[in-house]
């Protein structure tokens, strides 16, 4: 049955060789078969310029991907809070398309919402202050200026002090807020919503105005990959095999 898959929060990293190679034998056995692929942000665990060349991991994402495309399957790419500056010289790479957060697309007969999912965490003032802060065109331009090696020192910097202060936020400050969902999905004519980001894998069902929206939270790929399934019965949780 024709079907379209979603991922998101890989967090590839040179660090990860197994979850490397789990993504490399998805997109060999199992993306092919798909009649497209969305990789909802957080591909990357960071990213500091489409000119960083030295990361052989780039390359080899950027090549399986192309390899993806030239298979016929259409790949479609959303920013995450991590590799924010992916641009269009990685995108042209991987032959993907770089897609807005959110997107709106109708996949199977289903009206469909993707986003990366972070904007939907307002009750965590500090990251937004941050995002707005990492998506300020001027700021991402100075980052830029600098030499790969200077970014990458400071990258690593803020990875550290991100874990640091996840440690001492409660769970539920990490998570969506209800409020937003709710917000989003109204905004958006009651669609289906699929989103990363949280790392809290599940299937919800919100009421809104007396319509029933369903929202499908993607998996990280810490431990183990996974994906989404939708064709025109409804969308499954896979898990890939260790």
């Amino acid at each position: 049955m024709a079907h379209t898959l979603f991922i998101s929060d890989l967090h590839l990293a040179a660090e990860r060789p197994h979850i490397n190679r789990q993504f490399f034998d998805f997109l060999d056995r199992v993306a092919p078969a798909a009649q497209a692929l969305y990789i909802l942000g957080d591909l990357f665990e960071y990213w500091v310029g489409d000119d960083d060349t030295e990361n052989p991991l780039n390359d080899d994402v950027a090549g399986a991907l192309a390899q993806l495309t030239l298979r016929g399957v259409p790949v479609h790419l959303m920013h995450g809070n991590r590799d924010v500056l992916i641009g269009q010289t990685f995108a042209d790479r991987c032959g993907a398309r770089l897609i807005g957060d959110p997107t709106v697309i109708d996949p199977h007969g289903t009206r469909t919402l993707l986003m990366h999912g972070d904007t939907l965490c307002t009750d965590d003032v500090e990251y937004q202050e941050f995002r707005a802060y990492a998506h300020n065109p001027g700021n991402q331009r100075k980052f830029l200026a600098q030499p790969v090696t200077a970014r990458r020192e400071q990258m690593l910097g803020m990875r550290a002090h991100s874990n640091a202060s996840k440690s001492e936020k409660s769970t539920e400050i990490m998570d969506v807020t209800p409020s937003a969902v709710e917000q989003v999905l109204r905004e958006h004519g009651y669609p289906r919503l699929i989103h990363g980001h949280t790392h809290r894998p599940a299937r919800h069902v919100h009421t809104i105005d007396g319509r029933n929206c369903e929202r499908w939270v993607l998996g990280d790929w810490y431990q183990r990959g996974s994906y989404l399934r939708c064709d025109a019965g409804g969308c499954k949780s896979v898990h890939l095999e260790i």
